[in-house]
């Protein structure tokens, strides 16, 4: 089924998901976010399938936040980063294994989302954009802590920096965990985690144990919520997001 830009399909026992805006990059605004929470969550219980897959149709994964619809009010960036946090709770509630088959760009939100799932992996167009240190956004989704257990110190580059990270980085780093053909990614992410759930009851016991704990989850978002919050009121946010459409309508001319 299509439905706000996240297809839905059962492939081997497994729900791949997948997000469907090509023509925007799989740009996620915050309908399509609460959606994918959602559905995740519809899944996630291990009632219907053994797994979960995230992946994106064409040449984006996704370009994270639908900067068309950006906040401009201090709620409504309340409200958009409580939807992106919603996700990475969702995915790390599941009682079952999510992975990431990330088919090409991955920016900001949309590279933290597969921060929190149980793998990734990635076609050789795979690649992480972390742009917000750049735009006068932060970072949300838990990255402020997911991304360092990942790629330790790495992390601060990626995130200050701003720097595009190409599959073979991604591999050789952490972001990814492997690199297959882009036609058979989907097919092996599905391949990987029916592997991985041999035993539901089992692997719900260890999924709880080696992913990280809700507390230290809660208390980032906490964080991410303040930066945010002070980001708004210095007018880093405005500004930032003002200097890329500028930016953008150059590019254009």
């Amino acid at each position: 089924m299509t439905d706000n830009f996240v297809d839905v399909r059962i492939d081997d026992d497994v729900a791949v998901l997948t997000l469907n805006r090509p023509a925007k990059l799989n740009a996620l605004d915050v309908a399509t976010r609460v959606l994918l929470a959602q559905t995740i969550r519809d899944f996630g219980t291990g009632d219907l399938v053994r797994g979960l897959v995230l992946t994106g149709t064409g040449r984006a994964f996704s370009a994270g936040e639908d900067l068309q619809t950006v906040p401009t009010t201090y709620d409504e960036i309340r409200e958009a980063v409580a939807t992106f946090h919603d996700i990475t709770r969702a995915i790390l509630e599941t009682k079952i294994p999510v992975i990431a088959a990330v088919n090409g760009i991955a920016v900001g939100g949309a590279s933290e989302i597969t921060l929190c799932c149980d793998g990734r992996i990635g076609s050789p167009a795979a690649e992480y954009f972390q742009p917000e240190n750049h735009r006068g956004i932060i970072i949300s989704n838990a990255s402020s802590v997911l991304m360092g257990r990942l790629v330790r110190n790495h992390a601060m580059r990626i995130i200050l920096g701003s720097q595009r990270i190409g599959a073979d980085e991604a591999l050789r780093i952490g972001l990814l965990d492997e690199i297959v053909a882009p036609e058979t990614l989907v097919g092996r992410a599905v391949e990987v985690v029916r592997q991985w759930n041999s035993d539901p009851r089992i692997t719900v016991l260890h999924l709880g144990l080696l992913r990280p704990r809700p507390e230290d989850i809660e208390a980032a978002f906490a964080r991410e919520d303040d930066a945010a919050r002070q980001a708004w009121e210095s007018g880093a946010f405005s500004e930032g997001i003002e200097g890329f459409w500028t930016s953008k309508n150059e590019r254009r001319r």
